[in-house]
């Protein structure tokens, strides 16, 4: 049962919320900030829907009467804020950072992504082809105005849509390293690991459960490479991402030769089953940063001499 101080920050959340979506509408439409916190109180108190999902609901419903896309919004009070200390979802910021790696966009629908940087660390962005915005040169260091915070899986990135503004800077900034470095035995591949699928959707890239995305419906997914692995450094484990171009390295394997084996085998799981048999069980170093609960691999290097075969099943079977 919620307690009444429970309550009261609960309504102290919701007023600060009906406050921030009525001026991010301000000069779109006569958004009044009492009906804003009814129409929140409503979904959290008659429908127990959490609060930042009655948020992303009543703004959802004002663009709509609106006519915009989330983002022709206005920014609602955008501040300078550091990488590091982005921590929720859709909010509008401003961050001053270094354009440190771009990567391959994997939508025809991105114009660029890549990896932003400060003192504080780093953090990923994408800018859309719909929000003709200039393309970033890495290097650079740009202040970048009104950009929006998105979260998946308690991993934070920013947005840069039409609204953001981009101003070059002739300085250098020194980024902060928040990359961690680990050693162990690769002890277990999880599922959602090998030849995945992930939504086709502009900006999701979530992996499929039967042809499913959990935002978008059935979908007809495009293909990627993965492994979710968990390294064992002899005090504690870690759970560790690669993505297709560490999967690829570290199993010799191309994303256009795992469809082949699937394809021959009239199964996608014997990728991932050949991947375990090669890997499990070998000493790796993986340098990356962490998200959530995750180190995202950046380098790897197959250290010399294989695991303790049976200490690594032991410890495989109790994951």
């Amino acid at each position: 049962m919620e307690t009444k101080v429970e309550a009261s920050e609960t309504m102290s959340d919701l007023r600060t919320h009906a406050a921030e979506i009525a001026e991010q509408f301000s000069d779109h439409l006569d958004v009044d900030e009492d009906d804003v916190e009814e129409r929140l109180q409503n979904l959290v108190d008659e429908y127990r829907v959490p609060v930042d999902e009655a948020r992303r609901s009543v703004v959802n419903s004002y663009l709509d009467e609106a006519g915009l896309e989330r983002d022709e919004l206005g920014r609602g009070g955008a501040e300078e804020t550091l990488l590091a200390d982005i921590d929720e979802d859709e909010q509008w910021v401003d961050v001053t950072a270094k354009v440190v790696d771009l990567w391959d966009p994997r939508s025809d629908s991105i114009s660029q992504v890549g990896l932003l940087g400060d003192e504080s660390g780093t953090l990923k962005f994408v800018s859309f082809k719909t929000s003709e915005l200039p393309e970033l040169d890495e290097g650079a260091v740009y202040e970048l105005g009104n950009v929006v915070t998105d979260e998946y899986q308690g991993n934070f990135s920013v947005k840069l849509n039409r609204t953001t503004t981009i101003e070059e800077l002739d300085e250098d900034i020194e980024v902060g390293d928040d990359d961690v470095t680990i050693e162990g035995a690769l002890v277990d591949i999880q599922s959602g690991s090998g030849l995945i699928k992930r939504c086709p959707e502009e900006g999701c890239t979530r992996v499929l459960q039967n042809g499913r995305c959990n935002e978008h419906g059935n979908v007809e997914g495009e293909f990627d490479l993965r492994i979710k692995g968990v390294v064992d450094d002899g005090n504690e484990v870690h759970d560790v991402i690669f993505n297709k171009e560490m999967t690829e390295e570290l199993t010799g394997i191309s994303l256009e030769e795992a469809k082949q084996m699937a394809m021959d085998a009239l199964d996608t799981t014997i990728v991932v089953d050949e991947m375990r048999d090669d890997l499990v069980g070998v000493y790796y170093r993986v340098t990356g940063p962490t998200f959530g609960r995750y180190v995202l691999a950046d380098e790897t290097e197959r250290l010399t001499g294989p695991a303790d075969a049976e200490a690594v099943l032991i410890k495989a079977r109790s994951i």
